[in-house]
């Protein structure tokens, strides 16, 4: 028997990248896949995000491996389409049980390379995102009495990395989230918690192209970003999620409000 056989979980950012690895861990261990992904490409990051064929080929490797899923193209920044994309695919799938809040942006450049727009489409896409996530899916696992949320945050979403402000902002904004739903929903048996990666080995990191030069421009500030494991520059997204498994199953059926790391020893430098 998986360990969590029989529960449904529904996971956002879910085309490509952490978010594909979550559904398909998370499948492997038999749940069924409830999968969001916006699809859309933002003109102040400088690289492509996913896109409906990823979002059908997450579908295709879950129904690949024996469970239900249902796929949908939806963005987490409106709040309305998202609540009624919810509802459809729980009506669907009979219930709710997990949520990984995963969605997000990242861009790297000097504070006064911020422009207004790269600062509201960050904070839309990761911190207002997560937000509506919580507020689309809480009401079902109201409704079925118990379940399990994991928030994506970051190693920065606890310390402060230069060169990516809009991001530090958003991810510290999300582990407020973290904390007080933690508190909130702890009586109605749902859990809430954030797991912190360290850079992961995904096409996100594409947006990260001009760190070197930047770090160069100010070599003081690279280690910030250095692992304390030799040689572990990223991690793979599996290690991610299995972090996510375990924080969604009933192994982890006394912990909330709790900030997990996979992050190579960055955060202990």
């Amino acid at each position: 028997m998986g360990r969590v056989e029989g529960k449904v979980a529904l996971i956002t950012g879910a085309a490509r990248g952490q978010g594909r690895s979550h559904a398909l861990r998370l499948a492997e261990e038999g749940a069924d896949i409830i999968a969001f992904d916006a699809c859309v490409d933002y003109d102040t990051i400088g690289y492509g995000m996913s896109t409906e064929d990823d979002l059908a080929e997450t579908g295709r490797l879950v129904e690949k491996l024996g469970r239900k899923v249902v796929t949908k193209k939806v963005d987490t920044r409106e709040l309305e389409d998202l609540k009624a994309a919810t509802s459809t695919a729980v009506s669907e799938l009979r219930k709710l049980d997990i949520v990984s809040a995963n969605a997000g942006i990242w861009s790297c450049q000097s504070w006064d390379e911020v422009t207004p727009q790269l600062w509201a489409d960050t904070l839309a896409a990761n911190l207002t995102g997560t937000w509506h996530t919580c507020v689309a899916t809480i009401p079902h696992l109201l409704e079925n009495g118990a379940g399990s949320i994991v928030i994506t945050g970051s190693t920065s979403a606890v310390k402060g990395q230069a060169f990516n402000t809009p991001y530090v902002a958003s991810k510290h904004g999300v582990v407020g989230i973290m904390r007080s739903l933690a508190n909130e929903l702890a009586s109605k048996n749902i859990r809430v918690n954030c797991v912190h990666p360290t850079g992961v080995n995904t096409p996100l990191l594409a947006g990260g192209a001009a760190l070197d030069g930047l770090i160069a421009r100010d070599p003081y500030l690279g280690p910030t970003f250095v692992n304390a494991l030799p040689e572990v520059h990223t991690v793979e997204p599996i290690d991610v999620s299995n972090m996510v498994l375990q924080l969604a199953s009933d192994e982890s059926r006394y912990i909330t409000g709790g900030d997990y790391r996979v992050d190579a020893g960055c955060l202990s430098r």
